[in-house]
Order: C-alpha cells, then sequence, then structure tokens
C-alpha cells in the first residue's frame, strides 16, 4: 500500500517537479547542489524548529525540503544519468538528513520529560533507521539482493511526521511516542526482512 501511495505522490508531483527541475538546470543549478541544499532545509526544520518543539513548522520545512529527493533525481535523469559521486552524495545526505529528524524529536522529548515514552522509541528508530539503509547497502556491495521492507526512508518520515501532526492536533504526550513505537517496531521488522532476503539470496546463488 505505500508503495502504491509513493507512486501515485510520484506521478502527481511530478507535473511540479519536471518544470522545476529544468528550470534550475537552465540556471546553471547541479543536482548535487540541490541535495545539499534539501539536506541543510532539513536540519533547519528538524534542529531549528522541531527540538524545540514547533513539531507543525517542523514538518512542513522537512516535508517542502525532503522533496529535493525526487527533484535531485529528475535533474539528473534530465543530464544523462546520475553519476556515481552523485549517489554516494544522496545516500549520504539522506543518512544526515534522517539522524536530524530522528535526533531532533528524541531531544525535544527529553526535554519533555518523557525517557519511555518517547526517548526509547526515538533512540530506536534512530539507530534501526540507520541499519534499515546500512543492510541495503552492505548487501548491494556484497552483490545481494535485500531490495525489501515494509518500512523504507519514506515511510519512515511519513509516520513520525503523522505523529508530530498527532501531537499538534490531539495535545498530550501520547501521539507522537506511539507514531515513534509503532516505528522502531516496523524498523526492526524491515531490518530482519532484508537481512533473511540478503541471506536467501546467498544461499541460492550458492545452491
Amino acid at each position: 500500500m505505500a508503495k502504491i501511495f509513493n507512486v501515485t505522490a510520484r506521478a502527481v508531483l511530478s507535473h511540479v517537479i519536471d518544470p522545476t527541475a529544468r528550470m534550475l538546470l537552465r540556471a546553471g543549478v547541479t543536482p548535487n547542489a540541490v541535495t545539499v541544499a534539501g539536506t541543510v532545509g532539513v536540519l533547519v526544520g528538524a534542529l531549528g524548529f522541531g527540538a524545540r518543539g514547533h513539531l507543525m513548522t517542523g514538518l512542513v520545512i522537512v516535508t517542502l525540503s525532503a522533496l529535493t529527493d525526487m527533484l535531485d533525481g529528475t535533474m539528473a535523469r534530465m543530464r544523462g544519468g546520475s553519476t556515481k559521486f552523485g549517489a554516494l552524495l544522496d545516500s549520504s545526505m539522506d543518512r544526515i538528513a534522517d539522524g536530524a529528524v530522528f535526533g531532533a524529536v528524541t531531544f525535544w522529548l527529553a526535554t519533555e520529560g518523557n525517557p519511555w515514552g518517547g526517548v526509547v522509541a526515538g533512540l530506536l528508530c534512530l539507530v534501526s533507521g540507520q541499519t534499515v539503509s546500512y543492510v541495503k547497502a552492505r548487501a548491494e556491495g556484497l552483490g545481494l539482493n535485500a531490495d525489501v521492507g515494509i518500512a523504507e526512508r519514506s515511510e519512515r518520515l511519513i509516520i513520525v511526521g503523522i505523529g508530530g501532526v498527532l501531537h499538534t492536533v490531539f495535545p498530550g504526550d501520547w501521539g507522537l511516542p506511539a507514531a515513534l513505537w509503532v516505528l522502531a517496531a516496523l524498523s526492526v521488522f524491515t531490518v530482519w526482512q532484508r537481512m533473511r532476503h540478503a541471506y536467501l539470496d546467498d544461499r541460492a546463488a550458492n545452491a
């Protein structure tokens, strides 16, 4: 369901993304510059607003900045394809952005005195989310396939965003921690999914 949603969202957003990508390329802006700018935007939203409890403002800034993931990729395709360095830069910036988002949320929950309801879940999301990405990257580096998982990057950001909305619409200390615990469980499960898929791929190759 999440993948269907992502495909539909991309199809709708392409009507905005494609013209913007062409305009930036004509202006001499590179895909790598857009990648870095998007990450800076996420850092501003997460650390400048989310870590201070301004969750909705931070959510809007992070969401708009995260759209550069589509924009830089579209620009790269229009230029003839992404370079190896561009792919490395994009993945590295994604890890920094994810760390900032979950680090900011965890920090804010700690200042609110919510150690078990939120901080532990936030830390689990931070570690397991990074592990989800690492397992896939490491498997690919070893020639294995681990391209599966119920909680990939977009799903993780959507769930924490839902937690921020719940906290704003229904004031209290339950909405965001609940979303984080759900995400932590899904992220750990995704790590297991990818490890298992890579194991089966390796066993099939050596059968």
